[in-house]
């Protein structure tokens, strides 16, 4: 009788692994009977070791855990992924190939035809017999003034420059938007493990009171208040599990679906890149601003063609005419000049219109720096009080609730209070420490908005903010 090997599978558990094993490591033990016949031992090898490494791949995507998304990693997917920066990419494309075309000379023409063809008598439809009857072909070319094409060439380049401009501000809503996702689905993770670390704490309250009512030193009302308070706390927990969907929701817009998951690790949110002194030199370089200027140059383009306008083209025609055997052939050339004779009412009047374009052009460019400068000082100042705030919610708001729920607890525990006192102390150290976080999460959409008002390269995320920065007390968790 032959005897197969056994094979044991087993993981260690995360309170004994043995040794040289971490916790959720597999172990895998092959056992065989002492006596067997020898030469099948082969093939049972063979078929335990494919169930080893069969087990051990199945284990090894059981393990796979979602991948941590830096704030640095989601901008690049977001980036990667963006359609609109595709599309302004084609529209400066487009305008650079516009550019070429409008520099070039129109294409000439190429004209035939006949002339002077008898319709009755004796000569109907002849193209010989009659001396008037020709058979002509030509070449027309308009020859377009060298300042009106490079006025038109220049127009299509400030366009181009234009689409590029949209393109940075295309590019600097992204990141605002996919950051501020990002801070908002972190936030909103730790909210939840606030939540689920007070539910331990209140679950060993609940089992307090239980205990106190069975040993005849509590009430029923204690035992109902508790479970009351518990079951408060995991409805709680279920709209915050709502709020990371949404979240997650949000962030997916940006980098799309996917197992990956935010990091823990938050960049440093204690300085930006604006300083308040300095503030309307640097708001220059809002993107908003720079396609504005890019806009107005478009305008003064145009008023550029408009002006090389009130010049006119010449249009040359050669022809060569053939007649019948009996005739001369014939040679023609003509040129072509229009006549402006009403510029004030139509040159001019384009001219004014296109002038009147750029001063609106530049009147809304003013106006929208004033607006981005007035917005900008606003969120700074908005961003700073968050910051005072955070530290003192550190320095005195969460040590008083902490403090307060340790007399209340001590108080409770010598019978001076009752646990109607010490549940409504850990329903206010709750809010606190929620509404600090809530407070912390603000902050963090302001300071996405102020870090990517200005484009950078490659904005700083680390800790390592450019040149001028606003530093404010890191506060404590």
């Amino acid at each position: 009788m032959l005897f197969s090997p056994v094979l044991l599978v087993a993981r260690s558990g995360p309170t004994s692994p043995p040794r040289g094993l971490s916790s959720g490591d597999l172990m895998f033990t092959v056992s065989f009977p002492a006596k067997s016949t020898a030469r099948r031992w082969p093939r049972h090898w063979a078929v335990a070791i494919a169930l080893c490494a069969g087990t051990l791949s199945l284990g090894a995507q059981a393990q796979q855990t979602p991948q941590a998304l830096t704030l640095d990693a989601a901008l690049r997917l977001a980036e990667e992924r963006s359609r609109q920066l595709v599309a302004q990419d084609a529209a400066g494309g487009a305008a650079r190939d516009m550019a070429v075309a409008a520099g070039q000379l129109p294409d000439p023409v190429l004209k035939g035809g006949i002339s002077n063809l008898p319709v009755n008598g004796s000569d109907r439809f002849s193209v010989t017999r009659d001396f008037m009857t020709m058979r002509s072909i030509g070449l027309m070319q308009e020859f377009t003034r060298a300042d009106k094409r490079s006025a038109r060439s220049a127009r299509f380049n400030r366009e181009a420059e234009a689409a590029e401009a949209a393109r940075v501000v295309a590019l600097t809503n992204l990141r605002r938007d996919t950051a501020m996702a990002w801070l908002a689905r972190s936030f909103q993770m730790r909210m939840r493990d606030l939540l689920q670390s007070q539910r331990a704490e209140l679950t060993l309250q609940v089992e307090g009171a239980d205990a106190a009512y069975r040993g005849s030193r509590g009430t029923q009302a204690d035992v109902f208040a508790a479970r009351s308070a518990l079951a408060q706390l995991d409805d709680r927990i279920l709209q915050q599990d709502r709020q990371i969907a949404t979240a997650q929701t949000r962030l997916t817009r940006w980098i799309g679906p996917g197992p990956i998951q935010p990091s823990g690790k938050l960049p440093e949110l204690g300085t930006v890149r604006l300083d308040a002194d300095q503030l309307e030199a640097q708001i220059q370089a809002h993107p908003q601003i720079a396609l504005m200027a890019r806009q107005e140059a478009v305008a003064r383009a145009e008023a550029d063609i408009a002006q090389s306008n009130k010049h006119s083209d010449w249009t040359v025609e050669l022809m060569y005419s053939q007649r019948g055997p009996a005739y001369s052939n014939m040679v023609s050339l003509n040129v072509s000049i229009p006549l402006q004779l009403d510029q004030r009412n139509r040159q001019d009047r384009e001219l004014a219109a296109k002038l009147a374009t750029v001063e609106q052009m530049r009147a809304q460019r003013e106006e929208i720096t004033r607006e981005s400068t007035a917005e900008a000082l606003s969120l700074l100042q908005q961003w700073q009080s968050n910051r005072n705030r955070l530290a003192q919610y550190d320095s005195i708001l969460i040590p008083l609730a902490a403090d307060r729920i340790r007399a209340v607890l001590a108080a409770y525990r010598g019978g001076v209070a009752n646990l109607s006192a010490a549940l409504e102390a850990r329903r206010m150290e709750i809010d606190t420490r929620m509404d600090r976080l809530r407070l912390e999460m603000d902050t963090a959409a302001l300071w996405a908005q102020l870090e990517f008002l200005i484009p950078v390269d490659r904005p700083a995320l680390a800790g390592n903010a450019s040149t001028t920065t606003v530093d404010a007390s890191e506060p404590q968790q």
